[in-house]
């Protein structure tokens, strides 16, 4: 027997042997050798492994020598065929070949670590000539096969890591609004408590009840009664009800149903108002009615009961009860007393919570004012003004009434007048009181002062004669009188009864500008009355330093200055007062804290002219309503009356020239005993211009009303003689 030659030849042929012995001797040795079966089933798992590996595989099976020898030997297909161990490996392979197909990603796993043992093996084989067992060498123990790794699986996701992640999420928020809890129950606790305090309580103004303004003898003119404030929530009204609801409004307030629609179409806004000063009847039946939304709140309103009586002198109140002209404006701190206050606290709709505490400040009512205005006076003097600016076609009128011993106004009267029940429908003019505020050149009214100022002086006296042209040339003006005449003689008397310029100016040049100046002063030109009259103007007069050469000359006779009714009137109240000055009075009183009526204080007194000057110019005043005087259209059937026309060039501010006339008579009664000075003034009068024409008339009529309401008697005395003309 042939030597062993050991694992290297056992793949080759060996001499001497056929292929029969060959083939016999392999499947003995095998079959026998428990050391061959042994390797055989090493190989066999080494070749299942082989197979397992796709790698290796394909290498093998992509390697031309070993197709060649697998595939053509018909040995080797002779012993898989017989073998049943051979048919075992086959169905193995095909079982090991599914797996391939069914898991790729465990076969490449598995394949990678035992690929060079396979290759290593294969090599060795074909060396030996197919499947010639392999020659014997030391035993080495068998590698345990290695478990196959999991087959990879295409996961959606952790559900624990999910879970994780939303916990970690909703931790945050939650640790976001605990912050934001700490923050406002703990630390700006006390900052959204006074917050929601201030939202839920509210300060509602409970409105004083505004003081009434009556007459002298405690006759309402104007007079605060209760009413409602209505208001509506837009949004709250249903487009389907709209307009049944503006119809309801509108006949109920007396407003137009277009008004109503569109108040109730800003549906954007919680709050409309509707109307204010509504009836309390009226409301209630509003409320009653259904009206959705509405809302009534309890206020005042003002009435003026005598309509425009004394309208522009007493004034009205705004929307928001604040005097706006006349006597409401002036006194208002004393008419509107002051308004209290309640804290409540109210819900989300505007209810009042109930069993909340609340705080109430009381209100203070007014107090009252009664002026010296005498109704029925006042009636007759503004409807006496009236109807002479119709008749004259003038611009407008002024009347006033004083009580000569106390200079209470009686009456002041405007033409056309303010009718305080509709003051929104009347011009800003209309608002003015004119008899206190509108300045003008009073005319020959003011050759009284002349007079006074040339009887102190002793420079004239009433019979001093005087001849007289009918002009007379001062600095580079010639002057006239209002009628052509020849020159004569006449006393100073007859000179202020026809009222002659020239003489006036005459009697001025033995005064002087400075006498004259301060005489015009005195009487309370150039200076704002007292009193409490509301808009009472301080009227011009300029310094007689100031004043040019035809000046010096017209102030005389009223021209060249500017005065108000009310400064005029005054001028006559000192006269027919003996000399003294008493200042004008327009309140007579005020009622207090418990309702009783104080007076007012009495006003400043202050003596101009001496007594005698004043009798002596009440004698030259009776003259000029007499028979040969201009103003005897002024006289009043058994009463003596003392008094003066005035015919002036009225200044245009507007066209900034003159233009037209002012026309007025002052005077009083009875002359021997005053007791009422009446003032008439017409302003641009187109159906004629004197004062004696025009203005007079005026004056009979009021005074007539007035004495006669007065019961003021005629005194049964005659005029004293007097000379009137010269050479009497």
């Amino acid at each position: 027997m042939a030597p062993d030659r050991g694992d290297g030849d056992r793949g080759r042929p060996s001499p001497g042997r056929d292929d029969g012995d060959r083939l016999k001797g392999r499947v003995q040795g095998r079959d026998d050798d428990p050391r061959g079966r042994t390797r055989r089933e090493a190989d066999v798992r080494g070749r299942t492994r082989g197979e397992d590996d796709p790698r290796g595989r394909t290498r093998q099976e992509d390697h031309p020598r070993e197709r060649g020898r697998q595939d053509d030997d018909p040995r080797q297909r002779s012993r898989r065929d017989d073998d049943p161990r051979g048919r075992a490996r086959q169905e193995e392979d095909l079982r090991g070949r599914g797996r391939q197909e069914d898991g790729p990603l465990r076969r490449t796993q598995a394949g990678d670590s035992r690929s060079e043992a396979v290759r290593g093996r294969e090599r060795v084989a074909g060396r030996r000539g197919g499947d010639v067992p392999p020659p014997r060498g030391p035993r080495r123990p068998p590698t345990p096969p290695r478990p196959p790794k999991p087959p990879l699986v295409l996961r959606l996701g952790s559900p624990r890591r999910r879970i994780n992640i939303g916990l970690i999420g909703m931790t945050f928020v939650l640790s976001i609004f605990a912050g934001r809890l700490i923050q406002m129950q703990g630390l700006d606790s006390k900052v959204y408590e006074a917050a929601a305090v201030d939202q839920r309580r509210h300060t509602e103004t409970i409105p004083a009840k505004r003081g009434s303004i009556t007459d002298v003898n405690g006759h309402e003119l104007a007079v605060t009664v209760e009413a409602r404030e209505l208001a509506i929530d837009p949004s709250k009204v249903d487009p389907s009800v709209r307009a049944k609801v503006a119809t309801t409004l509108a006949g109920q307030l007396g407003k137009t149903e277009q008004e109503i629609t569109a108040k109730l179409a800003r549906t954007d806004t919680r709050y409309q108002l509707l109307a204010r000063d509504v009836d309390p009847v009226v409301a209630t039946r509003l409320m009653q009615a259904g009206v959705p939304a509405l809302t009534s709140k309890r206020t005042y309103r003002r009435l003026y009961p005598a309509g425009d009586l004394a309208g522009s002198l007493i004034g009205f109140v705004g929307d928001e009860g604040k005097g706006l002209a006349g006597i409401e404006q002036a006194r208002n701190s004393l008419l509107a007393g002051r308004d209290g206050k309640q804290r409540v606290e109210t819900g989300r709709d505007g209810q009042r919570i109930p069993m909340t505490s609340s705080q109430r400040t009381a209100p203070v009512d007014g107090r009252d004012v009664r002026l010296t205005i005498d109704r029925d006076i006042q009636w007759a003097a503004q409807k006496s003004i009236g109807e002479q600016v119709r008749k004259s076609g003038a611009d407008s009128g002024t009347v006033i009434v004083m009580d000569v011993q106390t200079a209470q106004i009686i009456a002041m009267a405007n033409a056309p007048e303010l009718d305080l029940n509709n003051w929104r429908k009347a011009p800003e003019s209309g608002y003015v009181n004119k008899a206190a505020a509108d300045v003008f050149e009073p005319g020959s009214t003011n050759k009284v002062i002349t007079a006074a100022a040339a009887l102190e002086a002793r420079a004239v006296t009433p019979d001093t004669v005087f001849q007289v042209p009918d002009r007379i040339r001062c600095a580079d003006q010639v002057l006239k009188d209002a009628h052509a005449h020849a020159s004569e003689q006449m006393t100073f008397r007859q000179a202020m009864a026809q009222s002659s310029n020239v003489a006036t100016i005459m009697a001025a040049r033995k005064v002087g500008s400075e006498r004259l100046y301060s005489m015009l002063k005195a009487f309370g030109f150039g200076t704002a009355p007292g009193g409490g009259v509301p808009g009472a103007e301080a009227g011009l007069l300029p310094d007689y330093r100031k004043w040019s050469g035809s000046q010096s000359c017209t102030v005389a006779y009223g021209q060249g200055v500017s005065v108000t009714a009310l400064q005029m009137a005054s001028v006559y109240q000192t006269i027919a007062n003996g000399g003294v000055k008493i200042e004008p009075q327009i309140v007579a009183g005020t009622t207090d804290s418990s309702g009783r009526f104080v007076p007012a204080p009495a006003g400043k007194q202050s003596r101009v002219v001496s007594e005698t000057t004043a009798r002596e110019i009440t004698t030259m005043l009776e003259s000029a309503v007499g028979e040969e005087g201009t103003g005897r259209l002024a006289a009043i059937p058994g009463y003596r009356v003392a008094g003066k026309t005035g015919t002036a060039n009225r200044y245009d501010a507007e066209l900034g020239r003159y233009e037209g006339y002012t026309a007025s008579f002052a005077g009083f009664s009875p002359a021997d005993k005053p007791r009422l000075v009446v003032l008439s003034v017409l302003q641009n009068p187109k159906n004629g211009h004197f004062g004696g024409q025009l203005a007079a008339p005026v004056f009979k009529d009021v005074m007539t009303f007035a004495i006669k309401s007065k019961k003021i008697p005629p005194t049964g005395s005659a005029a004293p003689p007097v000379r009137t003309r010269a050479g009497q």
